[in-house]
């Protein structure tokens, strides 16, 4: 029984004593309820009580917004379509010293953690964030995919940590180290276009991650902790001495020695730019021929759960018949030839007071100023904004700066809006394109000289009149409807085509361009020296309905007129349609469509689209091989002879890259526009044809004179520069053989006796040049 103590001999406490069991008890409730706390609120932030988590599946496949690549026919990324400039690689894909790079920068102990690290989280909480945050990799990575950076309110910001951490654990369960760190890499923002290391090793470098070297992927790491600061096209120094600080880390975890960090640290950062954006970098003007088809062939080719495919997002491969080295050729060309060719046409434009128009009124000079005002980007802005016709008009004469094309690069002046339009009417464009006959796979496309600034294609767009390039359509009727051969004679005299006949509206008398006639001339001279006279003799024997037919089946589709005068090339045609057609002939009279496509892919590489070649026979093998030999004459004693001689004579050579000096069997046919507005040539051998096209936007700004204005000066050098690099690199193998003889060749095509050379087929006054009259 315990003994009772009266109240008054109990021994009081002390104050300390009674102040140290309050703190006790009071501390033992803080620690219980705010680790209860802790626990439910951590408990409600995954249950989705503060905002949306990610569902297994999610976390199973995280939503990523990828690029859709096009791949050439050499398996070489020309571009992208995208949002993101996004493109997925596996780890394996990633050199080791990358990862290593990565590890020593980001979260030292990323092998030893499972998800967040303590240390460095206590140690952040104890610093209060003095010392940088303690977020790990898979906590950085959680932030990229699911929620972004966060607000700047601390409650909210508690609550975006809070998912992070948990979003962080659940990664380290469902994925591997190796894994994640691949995806954090993957998603990471390197700027200047570049989203993932696979775009920043092509944009910065032009390298696939796998070839960095270890101060090129140490300068990558470096950009991640703050891409804008540390963007090596704007601060360069300040990326350089960041790449060292992850040279400095990669020593302490003893990914590097002192000796390897100090060469490295020494090298300056040498970047090899190539952003990738839609108006850069090669094929521009296909690729946005491209991404015009894709927007169609979207809304006819779903998915399987019947949405659309987004050729922004999802990823898909694009495979196209391309091929990347004959694209830069055909690129070089144009470059290297177009701004001498532009030299010689400024100087024909010194004296003239309406340039870059030659021989036009007022009232049209007007009209085409006028039309280009109303389609511009100026024009449609202030109507849009309520601007009066009257003052959009006024506007466009107000000098302003702005920044121009030039043949040197980019340039900041001060001009008019007027007279902008009146410089970039000025400039020559051009439009090439080249395909192989047999598969009308297209392996190179250049619909202009600088997309940027001229964004209207010259291949698949713009049709332009194609002089005499289109005779060899009127030889072909007549030598499968009339039995004719190349060796076959016909005289060359004057010639007239009375009112009435074939629907001519007037009398007809088409000239040779030298005014010359020759008398009797086999075919083959007659197409090689592009005498008008004859062209009109056979067309009026066959009549314009015969040769529109077979034009049409050789896959033109332009509308032609039923008019004698499309003899001489009075009709508007594409280059593709151009290249497709003589690609027939190649072809043994078989038309294949031009096709730019391989595939199509989905992101997981499953084969969504292969298209299905389309062809269909136009002329019999030996109607094809007669043409063909008619078109070797133009290469051997015609117009196109410049591709066989050492130079150009005349003083051609500053402007057309001689010499060329081809042996082997070309066929092809220049031409020239009246008036020298369009300037063509189409060549071919057994395994590839290309097209040239160069002119002014405008048919008024064009040459004055035929000496630098006619197809064999304009275009035919594009053709030569392109086919001498194209033979240079041996792994294309680009034919130097005959074209294929039919076997039991029924048409006479060996014409023994040697054709002559004409003095005048190589001067300035070639004969590839018309003159007609539309009817």
């Amino acid at each position: 029984m315990k003994k009772y103590i009266p109240k008054k001999y109990v021994p009081k406490k002390n104050w300390l004593q009674r102040d140290m069991a309050f703190y006790k008890r009071k501390f033992w409730q803080f620690l219980f309820y705010g680790l209860g706390f802790i626990i439910l609120f951590f408990l409600l932030a995954s249950w989705g009580v503060f905002g949306s988590m990610p569902s297994f599946e999610e976390l199973e496949n995280p939503e990523s917004n990828l690029a859709t690549e096009i791949i050439s026919s050499d398996g070489v990324t020309i571009g992208k379509f995208y949002n993101e400039n996004r493109t997925m690689v596996k780890y394996e894909a990633l050199p080791k010293h990358l990862v290593n790079a990565l590890v020593a920068t980001e979260d030292e102990r990323f092998y030893e953690h499972s998800g967040i690290d303590g240390k460095r989280t206590i140690g952040a909480a104890v610093r209060l964030g003095t010392s940088g945050g303690a977020s790990t990799i898979t906590q950085q990575l959680a932030k990229l995919l699911f929620h972004g950076e966060g607000s700047r309110f601390p409650l909210f910001r508690l609550v975006q940590k809070a998912k992070e951490w948990i979003i962080a654990v659940r990664l380290e369960r469902q994925y591997t180290k190796n894994e994640i760190i691949a995806m954090y890499l993957n998603k990471a923002d390197f700027v200047n276009t570049a989203v993932g290391i696979r775009s920043a090793a092509k944009v910065y470098f032009n390298k696939e991650p796998k070839d960095l070297s270890v101060e090129e992927s140490a300068m990558l790491v470096g950009m991640l902790k703050n891409p804008s600061l540390f963007n090596p096209i704007r601060r360069m120094e300040k990326t350089r001495l960041r790449r060292n600080v992850v040279l400095g880390q990669m020593v302490k975890n003893k990914f590097l020695t002192e000796a390897e960090k100090q060469e490295l640290e020494n090298k300056p950062i040498v970047l090899d730019f190539h952003p990738e954006s839609h108006k850069e970098g090669i094929a521009t003007y296909f690729r946005e021929y491209l991404r015009e088809f894709m927007k169609k062939w979207v809304k006819d080719n779903p998915k399987p759960d019947g949405s659309d495919y987004d050729i922004y997002s999802d990823g898909l491969k694009i495979y196209v018949t391309l091929d990347s080295r004959m694209q830069e050729y055909a690129e070089e060309a144009v470059s290297k030839h177009l701004p001498n060719l532009q030299v010689e046409f400024d100087n024909q434009q010194k004296d003239n007071k309406n340039r870059p128009f030659v021989r036009i009124s007022d009232a049209e000079t007007q009209k085409i100023m006028m039309s280009a005002m109303k389609n511009s980007d100026r024009w449609k802005e202030m109507e849009a904004n309520g601007k009066s016709e009257e003052d959009i008009i006024k506007s466009f004469g107000v000098k302003t700066k702005m920044t121009v094309f030039t043949w040197k690069g980019e340039k900041d002046t001060v001009m008019t809006p007027t007279d902008s339009i009146r410089y970039y009417k000025g400039f020559l464009q051009t439009g090439m394109m080249a395909m192989e006959p047999r598969t009308g796979h297209i392996k190179a496309w250049v619909g202009g000289m600088n997309y940027k600034y001229f964004q209207y294609d010259h291949v698949g767009q713009g049709a332009r009149q194609v002089g005499s390039t289109f005779k060899p359509f009127v030889y072909a009727t007549a030598i499968e409807q009339l039995n004719y051969s190349p060796c076959d004679s016909i005289l060359d005299s004057p010639f007239t085509i009375p009112k009435g006949r074939h629907h001519v509206t007037e009398t007809w008398t088409p000239n040779n361009s030298d005014h010359q006639y020759r008398g009797m001339v086999t075919l083959k001279k007659a197409l090689a020296l592009s005498i008008n006279t004859v062209s009109a003799k056979l067309i009026d024997k066959v009549g314009p309905e015969a040769v529109i037919d077979l034009t049409h089946k050789l896959g033109v589709k332009s509308e032609i007129p039923a008019q004698p005068s499309i003899a001489l090339g009075a009709v508007e045609i594409t280059v593709m349609d151009m290249v497709a057609a003589y690609s027939t002939f190649a072809n043994q009279g078989v038309y294949m469509k031009p096709q730019f496509i391989s595939r199509i892919e989905d992101k997981n590489g499953t084969l969504i689209y292969e298209p299905m070649p389309e062809s269909h026979d136009v002329l019999n093998k030996d109607v094809a091989f007669a043409v063909i030999r008619l078109l070797e004459g133009v290469t051997e004693s015609g117009s196109g002879v410049r591709l066989r001689t050492q130079g150009g004579g005349y003083g051609y050579e500053r402007v057309t890259g001689y010499p060329y000096v081809f042996k082997n069997p070309i066929a092809g046919k220049t031409g020239t526009s009246q008036n020298q507005s369009d300037g063509w040539f189409v060549g071919m051998v057994p395994n590839l044809a290309a097209g040239v096209w160069v002119g002014c936007e405008d048919r008024s700004a064009r040459f004055k004179s035929i000496t630098y204005g006619q197809g064999a000066v304009a275009a035919l050098p594009i053709w030569g520069m392109f086919m001498k690099k194209c033979y240079e690199d041996k792994d294309l193998d680009v034919s130097t053989k005959d074209f294929e003889r039919p076997s039991n060749l029924s048409i006479k095509v060996d014409c023994w006796a040697p054709v002559q050379k004409d003095s005048t087929a190589v001067d300035s006054t070639a004969q590839d040049t018309d003159e007609f009259e539309i009817q």
